[in-house]
């Protein structure tokens, strides 16, 4: 039986290729109105940017501890290997809490196996990796081979390059300062951001939408792996426009042709707040590592 592949929600992967994987995917909570919820289970990504829209703060939390236990029990159980993949520990403490509980699941089941990688990573960056352990998984490959490149491929090998419509959340978020804030409001100012080392990090500011997104594409130019077969992912907060727009211009620009494109997830989705768009794609750091998973 293949090591089964677990991962939370932060992956914004879509439930099709979650579903035809057999990946499992832990939801975060998130919190409207004092109310929570299961992301992707009792709401949708949709529903959060509806509430945001209309001037509510959602917020979110961990994936329960008990979700997690009963989760790992019931593979425990099953005498099935398991790798959980999990949203970057710099980012959130579910990383942590998931070791806790694979310790204690451990101690009490023997026999049972099981990995936690910390994937540094978010949003369709860390859904490229799970989604290509799921791919191995389901080809035949060994346990070992899946958990090695699952290892590398979330030290820094998959590039997060995105913008932001909205300095206001990311000043909330103690990203940017007040002042950063404000002036990129009256400028039309948006960063470009990327992620090191599981942190989040803007790194450059340019002038209106159209020259943050060709500054993304350009910047995949020269980081990605550069096979034009590889398997790119595309987020956007709640503009789809924008994602075609990238989308396009790394066709035509960039020769890429392979695709997954999806909103971005109601865990980041409560951090950025409305319109950006992000870029994933494996880089350069491996090269003796294939590409990134293919979209079947």
């Amino acid at each position: 039986m293949s090591i089964k592949i677990i991962t939370d929600s932060a992956c914004d992967l879509p439930k099709g290729l979650v579903q035809e994987y057999g990946i499992d995917v832990l939801p975060f909570l998130v919190i409207i109105d004092d109310k929570e919820y299961q992301d992707g289970v009792n709401i949708t990504t949709r529903e959060v940017y509806d509430a945001i829209r209309a001037d509510k703060i959602p917020t979110t939390a961990q994936v329960p501890i008990d979700q997690i236990a009963a989760t790992f029990k019931k593979y425990a159980e099953q005498g099935r290997e398991c790798l959980y993949l999990s949203f970057s520990s710099k980012l959130s403490g579910t990383c942590n809490t998931v070791q806790l509980v694979a310790q204690e699941m451990m101690q009490k089941f023997k026999d049972f196996k099981l990995t936690i990688v910390d994937t540094l990573s978010g949003s369709l960056a860390q859904g490229l990796i799970a989604l290509e352990a799921a791919q191995m998984a389901k080809a035949g490959a060994d346990s070992a081979a899946i958990i090695d490149r699952a290892q590398k491929r979330s030290n820094n090998n998959v590039e997060h390059l995105f913008s932001v419509d909205d300095l206001h959340y990311l000043y909330r978020g103690g990203r940017v300062n007040y002042a950063s804030a404000f002036l990129g409001g009256l400028l039309q100012v948006k960063p470009i951001l990327h992620v090191q080392d599981g942190l989040m990090i803007p790194f450059q500011k340019v002038r209106g939408k159209k020259m943050a997104i060709k500054r993304i594409v350009e910047l995949v130019k020269e980081r990605s792996l550069g096979d034009k077969d590889q398997l790119i992912g595309i987020t956007h907060a709640d503009d789809p426009a924008a994602a075609e727009e990238v989308k396009a211009l790394l066709q035509e620009n960039l020769g890429y042709q392979n695709f997954i494109t999806n909103l971005i997830g109601s865990v980041l989705a409560c951090h950025i707040g409305i319109g950006g768009v992000a870029v994933f794609a494996v880089n350069k750091k491996f090269p003796e590592v294939n590409a990134a998973p293919s979209a079947t």
